[in-house]
């Protein structure tokens, strides 16, 4: 075997094991033998970078800072969709789109909370990946795209050109580990996943990127040049077979079933590793969704149910004073203890004295309280008529 051999050898074992780690969540090379081939694939093109690829694994640790990301027009655009808040609305939906489709099948998953993105393959080889932007243009953010484990950097038995989109998130795990940090450098804190794994995707180092642990989930195929589907199921399984990790999802024929499926999903959504704000329902059949069309915002045959904020009563203990670095005061609520999305929470902030009085906030009410954002816990209200006798209003020292 040559060198330039050993080295693609090396790139393809490496490129499985991040598919069996990070995207099948069923690892099978050790650590240590990960870490000695990259170290050896590293130092072969050290020694001959006229055999180093773009795509190699050894690039996932972020390549080259950019001064400005590039605009990209979207070959096929990435479409926003229609947000229905209710089953009634969802019902309605459903009557309209069954007036042109009688016999609708369709795809319930899960809508996660992150950044649109577009991956774009030639001959198998990623070549470019873009933010959504406004749906038409985007930015160019391919390095930091390298830098996210479970996209895969060559596929086999892919078609020409091959273009998916999926949703960039950071994972509950690396959003708490990336806040502590944060707070031991005395940096703001980020308010939710979405917004760091936003922030961290438009780094104009992709070192910074790397360390911040993204993933992605692929929810559609754009274009694949000479290959034919008929459902959109069909395109969800072929791109796993391509080895992307895909939106589960689960098709039905009734909105009975829809509406069962999206409860369960809102009941359970705190059990996921991500965030998700909703539930989409999506016709299946491809050439049904090209009889409905789109309008000028979103297409006819999709829709996105969002889950309200939870909302429970826990009971005011006490209001503790926290001073800032820089003198400020802050007023913070002690409550009994609540399991609220997903965490057992305990404090809330107060922000100031005028945010206390609005609200007539005094210690031992019962309050409703919620997380803004999916995250910071605030207290939206007082329960009136739960208040103790002698609660005396609250004045900061």
């Amino acid at each position: 075997m040559d060198i330039r051999q050993e080295m693609e050898q090396l790139s393809r074992e490496l490129e499985r094991a991040n598919h069996q780690y990070y995207v099948l969540d069923a690892p099978e090379m050790p650590d240590f033998e990960y870490d000695r081939k990259l170290r050896q694939l590293e130092e072969l093109e050290r020694e001959y970078p006229q055999y180093a690829s773009p795509l190699s694994p050894t690039k996932r640790v972020g390549g080259e800072a950019v001064s400005a990301f590039q605009k990209v027009r979207h070959a096929v655009p990435l479409e926003s969709l229609q947000d229905v808040f209710s089953f009634e609305e969802f019902e309605e939906f459903d009557a309209r789109l069954r007036e042109t489709e009688p016999n609708a099948v369709y795809s319930v998953e899960p809508k996660v909370d992150g950044l649109s993105v577009a991956l774009e393959y030639v001959d198998g080889q990623f070549v470019r990946g873009a933010t959504r932007g406004d749906g038409l243009v985007g930015e160019d953010v391919t390095e930091n795209l390298k830098t996210i484990r479970s996209i895969p950097m060559t596929l086999e038995h892919a078609p020409a050109r091959l273009i998916v989109r999926g949703e960039v998130f950071m994972p509950r795990v690396s959003f708490e580990a990336l806040n502590a940090e944060q707070e031991k450098l005395g940096k703001p804190l980020f308010a939710n996943p979405r917004n760091a794994a936003a922030g961290s995707l438009r780094q104009l180092d992709p070192g910074i990127a790397a360390k911040r642990r993204l993933d992605i989930l692929v929810f559609n195929l754009q274009l694949a040049e000479g290959a034919e589907f008929r459902t959109h199921s069909e395109t969800l399984d072929y791109l796993r077979d391509l080895k992307f990790k895909v939106i589960p999802y689960t098709l039905c024929r009734d909105m009975d079933k829809a509406e069962q499926l999206i409860a369960e999903l809102g009941e359970t959504r705190y059990d996921l590793p991500y965030d998700i704000d909703g539930a989409v329902m999506k016709l299946n059949s491809l050439a049904g969704r090209a009889r409905l069309g789109s309008t000028a915002k979103f297409p006819r045959w999709a829709a996105a149910f969002k889950y309200p904020p939870e909302v429970k009563e826990t009971v005011l203990e006490d209001i503790v004073v926290q001073v800032g670095r820089t003198g400020v005061l802050t007023p913070r609520a002690i409550v009994a203890p609540v399991h609220l999305a997903g965490t057992t929470v305990t404090a809330a902030t107060l922000h100031n004295q005028d945010f206390i009085t609005d609200k007539d906030i005094r210690i031992g009410d019962t309050v409703k309280i919620r997380k803004a954002g999916e995250i910071i816990p605030e207290i939206l209200e007082v329960v009136l008529a739960k208040r103790p006798e002698r609660a005396q209003p609250y004045h900061l020292p």
